[in-house]
């Protein structure tokens, strides 16, 4: 709990509430609160890690210009995320699970001189989760309580997208 206490003081509301309803929707696809507080404490915990890095110019300039792919790739899996919300019928889960998957990729080859093995695990962990093909289906599918989470996620991502913090 004290992960997510920390988390609500370092993040915006906006993050907050995207977080929260990751969040419900991890645990009522998992059916376990200990696992979907497990994925979101590992979010934290991988967004503190590389905030830091990046804020203190730890990473060279190959792993920078690693940082601006995955900034541009987790872009385009946010405005894809939000799409297929959007648009009727174009929700492909295997479009958004490999979006997602190199996410995970060039996070890995951002942090491999800087984070420990227990810390790839974590990246492992939360992007093999949210880009598993099952969840996804269930997160985009007619349950009314992945509908209401996907709603504010997909609104939360808007936001941050046309603030720019995305």
């Amino acid at each position: 709990m004290a992960t997510m206490v920390v988390a609500n003081m370092l993040t915006d509301d906006t993050s907050s509430e995207i977080l929260d309803e990751l969040y419900k929707a991890s645990r009522e696809f998992t059916k376990s609160k200990k696992e979907a507080h497990k994925i979101i404490k590992d979010v934290i915990k991988i967004a503190l890690k590389i905030g830091i890095l990046y804020r203190n110019h730890q990473f060279s300039p190959d792993e920078l210009d690693t940082v601006e792919r995955f900034k541009k790739k987790m872009n385009q899996a946010a405005m894809t995320a939000v799409s297929f919300y959007e648009v009727d019928y174009t929700f492909d889960r295997n479009i958004l699970s490999e979006l997602l998957l190199e996410c995970r990729d060039l996070l890995h080859a951002i942090v491999e001189q800087h984070l420990t093995p227990r810390s790839h695990g974590r990246i492992d962990h939360v992007f093999n989760h949210f880009a598993h093909v099952e969840f996804l289906t269930e997160l985009y599918g007619d349950q009314e309580e992945y509908r209401v989470s996907l709603r504010k996620i997909c609104n939360g991502i808007n936001k941050l997208l046309d603030e720019g913090t995305l």
